[in-house]
């Protein structure tokens, strides 16, 4: 079975990026095929792995500035040759639905979530997009392009497999196809409950807009309770500057200084609309329940009054009474962490590697029936 891998680009380090890590464990020689691979950024975590880029890579300034290019991206994607490989498992949140392969090569897709900027977020991304009136004018039009371009390439994949029930119904919704959930990646196992719980809350990640860590500097800044934030991200800055005292920014911390972060806070701050949302999952898996907005992909992860808290409107008032109201004596450490083993990394590979080779023997034998 030769088998190659696909992913969007290589220039941020995420969630989906772990996804592709994975993948790559189950088959070492599988190559990767990608738009664009920043090396300055993922090439310690990429480091021997055999990445083949796009034509994109050598184009100037499309690496650090990849959104500039996105009119060429379906034709960058479309041009992977990928007609010697039987299988191809596709990482996307984006594009890499959208390669050509021959007849017989079962094509998985790895759904992250359907194309955001072209379905969901439409409308805000327009919105936030950081250019003058006139670009702003023009990129409608283009998006128009690409979402048609984005719906065909999704009838090419043979088999869709989501990464929750929430993505699973967007899927359906946008594409018009049935998935399969197998819910990503998470390294349970490294996280440990602390002996004794600080003083802080805890939330971070990408620091993006989307993900509105705003209405939790917010609500701490009026609740004046320690709040730490880790990560680094576009809305780094604005994020400072809106913050009371009592709100530390960490920046990129190192894994061991995050499972200490999580084992040690009173519970971690989900305030936005995840696909699945593995910090949240991290965080339980360190014993701490989390206090979260109830939509997408923590309704699938959090328990209410098991492993966590939710409030119903995405608002930093709504946010500051649910964590004044937060009790959490009321959580056992050890039930929250069992519960989130549920969501390692052992059983992501055996349902991914299962599914695939059952299709593939499936293929296999009616060939043999047809006398291939």
């Amino acid at each position: 079975m030769k088998i190659a891998l696909v992913h969007d680009h290589l220039t941020q380090e995420g969630g989906a990026e772990r996804v592709l890590q994975i993948f790559q464990e189950i088959w070492p020689q599988a190559p990767t095929y990608t738009l664009l691979y920043d090396k300055s950024q993922l090439g310690s975590i990429f480091q021997g792995k055999d990445i083949r880029t796009s034509f994109l890579q050598k184009w100037p300034g499309a690496i650090k500035h990849y959104q500039w290019f996105l009119p060429f991206m379906p034709i960058a994607t479309e041009s992977y040759d990928l007609m010697d490989h039987d299988i191809v498992l596709s990482s996307c949140s984006a594009m890499a639905k959208g390669i050509i392969t021959r007849s017989n090569t079962i094509h998985f897709c790895y759904c992250h979530t359907p194309t955001r900027y072209l379905w969901s977020d439409t409308h805000r991304y327009v919105e936030e997009l950081k250019y003058n009136r006139i670009v702003k004018k023009i990129i409608p039009s283009i998006l128009t392009k690409l979402r048609s371009w984005d719906q065909l390439a999704a009838q090419r994949v043979d088999y869709f497999i989501a990464n929750s029930k929430n993505v699973s119904d967007r899927i359906e919704k946008y594409y018009r196809r049935k998935s399969l959930v197998i819910h990503p990646p998470v390294e349970t196992d490294k996280f440990n409950i602390a002996d004794k719980v600080d003083r802080y809350f805890l939330t971070g990640g990408r620091l993006v807009a989307y993900k509105r860590f705003d209405l939790a500097i917010q609500a701490f800044n009026r609740l004046g309770i320690p709040l730490k934030v880790f990560g680094t991200g576009p809305e780094e800055k604005n994020l400072k500057a809106m913050s009371k005292t009592n709100i530390e920014f960490l920046g990129k911390v190192k894994e061991n200084e995050l499972i200490d972060l999580y084992s040690k806070a009173i519970a971690f701050i989900h305030p936005q609309i995840e696909d699945f949302g593995i910090t949240a999952v991290e965080s339980m898996a360190a014993g701490r329940p989390v206090i979260a907005f109830a939509a997408g992909g923590a309704c699938e992860t959090v328990v209410e009054h098991k492993t966590g808290k939710f409030f119903d409107e995405q608002t930093w008032e709504a946010l500051a009474d649910t964590v004044v109201r937060f009790k959490p004596e009321q959580y056992n450490s050890i039930e929250i962490k069992n519960y989130a083993q549920q969501f390692g990394t052992q059983r992501f590979k055996n349902e991914i590697t299962s599914l695939i080779e059952l299709e593939w023997q499936k293929l296999k034998n009616s060939q043999i029936k047809c006398g291939f």
